[in-house]
């Protein structure tokens, strides 16, 4: 990335998840920039999040905070999706049990309607898409997915992590995320996947003066 020796890129993270933000900011950390949240501006981003893929609503609020702030903008959407749900709870996986579910009640629910499907049948993936608005004039709006396969366990194990991470056990791996830990998630989750091609991309763009701030 150019521009000016010693200036950073400031992006702005839409999202109020302290995990999200560590995890994102870790994520770009080999990067010249600098992660704002609307907490450090005293911004309350209060999007609602209806739209009906990953894409919409992370690019939704995204556009939301790049209006307020007036710098390029971040934002990420992500679920879990089960094969023997249909793909649910996708991305309705944050208010899964209810509107103000929390971790604890979201991981009952999905272990209470997956408690008589076998094995075979308890294939999962993570989905993550992260979106890019406002970098520089003529660039537009980008986006960014990744995905992380696995299967749910029968029980929660590990206290790492975050959300599902306690059922969820990534392919090739004999325990849950929040078993292996965040070391392990922060190389190999859908967010690391999602972030990692949106890092790629900074890193491949030259970025000229103007779109520093």
């Amino acid at each position: 990335m150019s521009g000016p020796p010693g200036r950073k890129l400031r992006i702005a993270l839409a999202t109020s998840n302290l995990h999200k933000v560590r995890e994102i900011a870790e994520l770009l950390s080999d990067l010249p920039v600098e992660s704002i949240t609307p907490q450090m501006l005293g911004i309350e981003l209060g999007v609602v999040e209806d739209g009906e893929t990953y894409e919409a609503n992370a690019l939704k609020k995204a556009r939301a905070l790049r209006e307020l702030t007036g710098v390029p903008s971040v934002a990420d959407d992500s679920g879990l999706e089960i094969e023997a749900l249909d793909g649910a709870p996708g991305i309705l996986s944050a208010r899964f049990a209810s509107p103000d579910a929390d971790d604890l009640m979201n991981n009952e629910k999905l272990l209470k309607l997956l408690e008589h499907v076998p094995d075979d049948r308890r294939g999962a993936r993570f989905v993550c898409v992260a979106a890019l608005v406002g970098l520089a004039e003529g660039l537009g709006e980008i986006t960014f997915r990744g995905e992380w396969r696995g299967t749910i366990g029968r029980e929660p194990a590990g206290v790492s992590g975050f959300g599902y991470d306690p059922i969820f056990q990534p392919r090739g791996e004999g325990a849950t995320v929040a078993e292996l830990g965040e070391e392990y998630k922060r190389l190999h989750s859908h967010r690391a996947r999602a972030f990692g091609q949106l890092a790629a991309f900074l890193k491949d763009l030259a970025l000229g003066p103007d779109a520093l701030t």
